[in-house]
């Protein structure tokens, strides 16, 4: 009975094997070489060029060679083959140009050949049982009774299960075709919508008029680009009367109560609803839509709001992008023009010396390192400094600013990087630029070092002379005399008008990736979706991913589903800062286990309770666990049920604040304490490489051959050190004659209010 029905097993087999080649349309052997030679002469050389670009994005699938329930039922009907004879019959086909011609129509570059050959070959000679139907082929072949070509449907298949993309890729290019996002916002496009667009210069009154009308709506949300502006406008809000909400990444408060939302919110621009509807809505800083890593928030805000009114505040040069942009959406944009408030003049002479600073001076540096010193030197003259860079809390740069606007107070100097640019009302009488050169990154991730755009020069510059403050007469120049003329230049100029407006893949979108690509990971997933998608490059870019998957790939190993995956990967942590980065991977990793992230494992992890920083790395690492808290609290409210302590954690926050605050206000005192430290060699280590002080000589007075003005152009020497170094050596080229030499590591970090600031190392070194 047994044998009766392995017999009918077998003849049912043989039936499927001839079926399957008539549903192939195989047919004959000389209908199989007429398509094979029909396909050979077709071009197929812009499909090439298409997919040989993303190819190598495609990770192949490894294929089980034994299943565990396979029979060996192809040897049972035609008998054992050779594995030499079958290696033989693989290398002719792979070789052919009519297999390789068919391989290209159905999707396989040469790359992917290339790799299907290889998987395809192992499969047939390290599998112990074939698939019934290809073993029979390859022995047809060997007995002449069957062609090698006759290979090509079984190789294919076996592609595909090594390419899942390849039965997809269509699906893909649709899910990836961007080309229309005012589309993605049907309720919007509901309505008509009217779109005012304020447009001026730094203090001239575009966003106070934006918000009276704001303020004066039956319902309304500000769309903020930081958390100090969106917290400004809820204050200004509930105190004249209007009860508005607030709503950050780490942080909700209410105008009324929880359980009884305001009409009114104020939110940073990656938190606006494009589901509410709203009387008045106010995008703030229009200009930033094309910020290479942050501007989908400003185009899926101006594109997806529900408002009876749109008033957009920025720069004049966002006027033409944004009417190509309503051109798509069949709407028009009103302008209404404003003019500076107070005047603002350009000195004719640089600061040359420190020693020249005044009352109300602010000097804007672009690394920690000038910030640092800078800021010595001046109290070293007996001034007191306010110090305000990106690293800081919120509350921290507030008690800076506070103490630098009191009249009453001894603090007449400030310090700081471009994070003055927006978000703080400062009564400054005159901004000096300590160099005109920053770190940056481009739309396509890279860093570069080059001269200060006209946007950032004349956005930080307008921070001089504020209206209906003590210095209403503003003035700008240059610290040193070689960058004058080129500031005076910058500063004459007008911004470019922006040409693209910046889109993100949404989760939605990538989950649609993964059910098609199952076992690529979220990293590769991003990667194949921004090669593939399809922009309309007059009016959109893709925004720079690099951050999203440098964090997928810290928590690749990490057994998370997809969608929260995808929100742990939108957590806005500073990269650069290793500390931070492990605290990232321990919650990921805890969040994985369904185990609850609590109060305990924070303290735990970050060393509770705090003290009061003594060296500049004590400082770096408190502003570093601040940034932990932050991540606590902008995944409390994603994940809530294993995120239950964000009250506790933000009343630490809060008491890290003002720990922070009074380090901020002793920095002079911290950056001896750091000296001494590294004379002695005790710095500590926070997950930090180590800083150790200079001590060797320096560049004469007045050198500046080709090596120098190379260092400076890379960013690796700034105006600020040449100067210092001029100093230290023209102090010690007397007495400085000693043999001893040593290796001498710097930390000089860009920090902008985006990114929080980049680690970079320098290394010098003194021949004996």
């Amino acid at each position: 009975m047994q044998n009766t029905r392995r017999s009918i097993s077998l003849i049912y087999t043989v039936q499927q094997w001839h079926w399957h080649r008539l549903r192939l349309g195989l047919g004959t052997i000389t209908d199989v070489r007429a398509l094979h030679r029909s396909a050979f002469h077709l071009s197929r050389k812009k499909h090439e060029s298409n997919v040989v670009n993303v190819s190598t994005l495609f990770k192949p699938v490894q294929v089980d060679v034994n299943p565990a329930d396979s029979e060996d039922v192809g040897s049972e009907l035609v008998g054992k083959l050779e594995k030499s004879e079958i290696l033989k019959i693989l290398n002719k086909f792979t070789q052919r140009r009519e297999i390789k011609s068919l391989c290209s129509e159905n999707g396989l570059d040469s790359y992917l050949q290339q790799q299907a050959f290889g998987s395809f070959r192992r499969y047939c000679i390290e599998a112990e049982n074939l698939p019934v139907d290809l073993h029979i082929i390859f022995s047809d072949i060997m007995q002449g009774a069957g062609h090698i070509d006759d290979i090509f449907p079984y190789f294919l298949r076996h592609a595909k299960t090594v390419f899942p993309h390849l039965d997809c890729m269509d699906d893909l290019k649709k899910i990836s075709d961007l080309r229309q996002p005012a589309n993605w916002y049907t309720n919007a496009r509901a309505i008509t919508r009217k779109i005012v667009f304020h447009a001026g210069p730094t203090n001239s009154g575009k966003t106070y008029h934006a918000m009276e009308r704001y303020l004066s709506a039956k319902s309304g949300v500000y769309c903020g680009p930081l958390k100090l502006l969106a917290t400004e406008v809820y204050n200004k809000a509930n105190e004249r009367g209007t009860p508005c909400d607030l709503v950050t990444g780490e942080e909700r408060k209410f105008g009324i109560s929880e359980n009884s939302p305001a009409s009114h919110v104020a939110c940073t621009v990656e938190m606006t609803s494009v589901n509410t509807p709203y009387e008045v809505a106010v995008i703030d800083e229009i200009q930033q839509i094309r910020d290479p890593q942050r501007g989908w928030a400003w185009t899926r805000a101006f594109l997806g709001l529900i408002a009876d009114e749109v008033h957009v505040c920025g720069e004049a040069g966002s006027l033409e992008l944004l009417e190509k942009i309503c051109e798509t959406t069949g709407e028009t944009v009103e302008v209404r023009r404003y003019d500076r408030l107070t005047e603002l003049t350009v000195e004719n002479t640089a600061l040359g010396s420190l020693d020249n600073v005044r009352p109300g001076d602010c000097i804007v540096c672009f690394s920690k390192h000038d910030i640092y010193t800078v800021s010595r030197e001046i109290e070293a003259r007996g001034k007191e400094v306010a110090v305000i860079y990106g690293g800081l809390p919120p509350g921290t740069k507030l008690a800076q600013a506070a103490k630098f606007n009191d009249p009453e107070n001894s603090c007449k100097v400030m310090v700081a990087t471009d994070a003055i640019g927006m978000g703080l009302n400062l009564s400054i009488r005159r901004i000096i630029f300590y160099s005109l050169v920053k770190p940056t990154l481009n739309e396509r991730g890279e860093r570069e070092i080059d001269t200060i755009s006209v946007s950032a020069a004349l956005q930080i510059a307008g921070r001089a002379g504020r209206f209906r403050t003590q210095w209403e007469h503003g003035y700008v120049t240059a610290f040193k005399a070689d960058d004058l003329s080129t500031l005076q230049r910058i500063l004459g100029q007008t911004p470019e008008p922006l040409k693209q407006a910046g889109l993100h893949p949404t989760a939605d979108q990538i989950e649609l990736y993964a059910y098609h690509l199952p076992n690529s990971s979220l990293s590769n997933l991003m990667d194949i979706f921004v090669n593939l998608c399809t922009v309309d490059d007059s009016l959109y870019f893709m925004c720079n991913i690099d951050d999203f998957k440098f964090l997928a790939e810290m928590i690749q190993h990490v057994p998370l589903p997809l969608r929260a995956r995808y929100v742990f990967c939108c957590a806005p942590i500073n990269r650069k800062m290793p500390f931070v980065c492990s605290m990232f991977l321990k919650i990921a990793r805890q969040y994985s286990r369904n185990e609850p992230i609590t109060f305990d494992f924070i303290k735990r992890n970050c060393g509770w309770p705090f003290k009061l920083p003594k060296t500049i790395l004590d400082l770096v690492h408190l502003e570093a666990i601040f940034d932990v808290m932050d991540l606590y609290l902008w995944l409390s409210y994603r994940f809530m049920d294993l995120f239950p302590e964000a009250a506790s954690v933000r009343e630490a926050q809060k008491e890290l604040d003002e720990i922070i605050q009074q380090g901020v206000f002793q920095i002079t005192r911290l950056l001896k304490n750091t000296e001494a430290d590294q004379d002695g060699d005790t710095v500590p280590n926070y997950g930090m490489r180590r800083v150790t002080h200079v001590k060797e000589p320096r560049l004469p007075s007045g050198s500046r051959g080709r090596l120098t003005e190379r260092l400076l152009a890379q960013g690796l020497l700034t105006p600020g050190m040449l100067s210092e170094l001029r100093k230290e050596w023209n102090a010690q080229a007397i007495t400085s004659h000693s043999n001893n030499s040593k290796e001498t590591q710097e930390y000089q970090d860009s920090d902008d209010e985006d990114n929080g600031g980049n680690y970079k190392k320098m290394r010098r070194k003194r021949k004996k």
